[in-house]
């Protein structure tokens, strides 16, 4: 079978629009939380998100192109673009038939729906927007990023909620190392600070409403967190098979060795307090690694911050390691980012990669006030050196969907 190994990256986040400003700022331990400014919030009980700040469509896109683009395809493309350029893929140089696209959203274009309802109830039927479902559908990103490179190859737009970024990495991983195909553009975006989105999760009293200190408002673990940030962006990465890359003499980021998935069978939206799902779903992919617990040397977490979710994960982490848990040094780069949706796995990919390349293991910000039911090591408030070989990144989503992938420095 196929060695799958990492050689693009690209990132549209509240840390940054690049891979290394989000680096940097992740690693330094800034927050991306900010007050909303796209629509008045006076009604609305939560006023913070992690909004995408200086990201200009036009010019990245072309006008006339972004205007037939939902935010979230926007954002998928920046990142498919930058993570091209990062991987040094010659388009015209490889077999377009065995290069696709496995790239998913998990709430899609919501904004484009609202507005053109918005049209459809104040100027009628004959204003709506030939466009609208084109523009909507979640699998237009995946599809807009094949059109783009002419990816002739399998297309696949994952929807599994807030893991799809891992199930992406996941899926295409199978696809590469079953030798179905040399190369495959990973990962995931969303783009839903949008008024419904936020009164829904705010009536489900789901998110943070710490208004007067955004910054300190995701606090994944910590005694004190009232709710997850919503948040947008987009994380992709170029996954191809060692062979090929080795071909074209690619720099190689890490290596995916590992990839399990699972469902809770649980609950439309709230978490198995034992986190039996996300067990199954770590152990499937340390037994896909062929590797043993103890050879895990840093977890990044699912981690949203809320009062549930948290204690689930860290039960299942106790469950799968053992007192090993207690050393492994687990971090939430969700305390800076804020929930990003379906770009959250590709985004906490990317960090994870990025932490094998360096040794350094971002902090877990807005550790103030212990939660004796969350007592293992979160890298509290401080970026970390390490010796890093093998890392494990976790992504879990509503409707019980559990996709955790396992990556490796890379070693010739």
């Amino acid at each position: 079978m196929e060695r799958v190994v990492i050689t693009g990256m690209g990132a549209i986040t509240p840390l940054g629009n690049d891979v290394e400003t989000f680096w940097t700022r992740l690693v330094r331990g800034d927050s991306g939380i900010s007050s909303i400014d796209a629509f008045d919030t006076t009604r609305f009980k939560v006023k913070i998100a992690g909004i995408v700040r200086d990201f200009d469509a036009d010019t990245l896109l072309g006008p006339k192109e972004a205007r037939r683009m939902d935010r979230f395809s926007q954002f998928a493309l920046a990142a498919a673009d930058q993570a091209l350029a990062d991987s040094r893929i010659d388009l015209n140089q490889i077999n377009k038939e065995r290069l696709g696209v496995y790239v998913g959203s998990g709430i899609g274009g919501i904004q484009t729906l609202m507005d053109q309802q918005a049209l459809l109830s104040q100027r009628g039927p004959d204003r709506v927007s030939p466009t609208l479902v084109p523009m909507m559908i979640s699998n237009m990103a995946a599809a807009l990023i094949s059109i783009r490179l002419g990816a002739l190859g399998s297309s696949l737009s994952p929807v599994t909620a807030c893991s799809i970024g891992n199930t992406a990495i996941g899926e295409a991983f199978y696809q590469i190392q079953s030798g179905r195909a040399d190369v495959l553009f990973a990962g995931g975006s969303d783009a839903a600070i949008t008024e419904i989105s936020l009164a829904s999760f705010t009536k489900a009293t789901a998110l943070s409403a710490r208004n007067d200190e955004p910054e300190r408002a995701s606090r994944p673990f910590d005694a004190g967190r009232d709710g997850f940030v919503m948040a947008e962006g987009a994380g992709i990465l170029v996954l191809e098979s060692l062979s090929h890359a080795l071909r074209r003499k690619a720099r190689i980021h890490a290596e995916v060795i590992g990839y399990g998935a699972s469902s809770d069978a649980y609950h439309m939206v709230a978490t198995p307090s034992e986190g039996h799902g996300a067990y199954r779903a770590m152990k499937l992919a340390l037994q896909e690694a062929g590797i043993k617990p103890n050879q895990v040397d840093v977890i990044s977490a699912h981690a949203t911050s809320t009062e549930v979710g948290d204690k689930s994960e860290t039960a299942a982490i106790k469950n799968m390691f053992g007192e090993d848990a207690y050393r492994i040094p687990v971090t939430a780069n969700k305390s800076m980012t804020g929930h990003m949706f379906g770009a959250a796995g590709g985004v906490e990919a990317i960090a994870l990669v990025k932490s094998l390349q360096t040794g350094i293991i971002p902090p877990t910000i807005n550790q103030q006030e212990k939660d004796e039911d969350c007592d293992l090591d979160y890298v509290p408030n401080v970026a970390r050196a390490a010796n890093l070989t093998v890392g494990m990144s976790n992504s879990f989503g509503f409707g019980g969907h559990n996709a955790v992938i396992i990556l490796k420095k890379y070693n010739e």
